[in-house]
């Protein structure tokens, strides 16, 4: 108790601080959920209707815009995620072949054969550090 109390005018700051960037992030997030955020206000629309606020005329012409709204942001989201998928789709890495002349791979092995030779001919030598 007494080292926040002594600790205060040193951590007070920070802990204001923290929370108000907590708060930014908080509202930050409520605010980019739009679809929730027109959800939202088409059933604070729907209860000022039941309580008669509105005509019904005012009612309809504002509901239809809401709802284009959320229609346009699930528009929106499909085709984000079907050009993500693509995209996706476009890194995969495909797989070249590479031939190998033949005449080649008949040289390496050759070469092979030689040097296995040249070793056994030379059994008689000692390797020294």
């Amino acid at each position: 108790m007494l080292g926040k109390i002594l600790l205060l005018p040193l951590m007070g700051p920070i802990s204001g601080l923290v929370w108000i960037g907590e708060q930014i992030q908080e509202r930050t997030n409520t605010e980019f959920d739009a679809q929730e955020n027109l959800h939202k206000q088409l059933l604070s629309l729907q209860l000022k209707f039941d309580m008669g606020d509105f005509s019904e005329e005012e009612f309809d012409t504002q509901e239809e815009e809401l709802l284009l709204k959320i229609q346009a942001l699930e528009l929106e989201e499909e085709s984000r995620l079907a050009l993500e998928a693509e995209d996706d789709e476009s890194e995969d890495y495909s797989v070249q072949s590479e031939f190998i002349d033949v005449s080649k791979e008949n040289e390496v092995c050759q070469e092979k054969d030689v040097f296995i030779k040249e070793y056994e001919d030379n059994k008689n030598l000692v390797l020294s550090p």
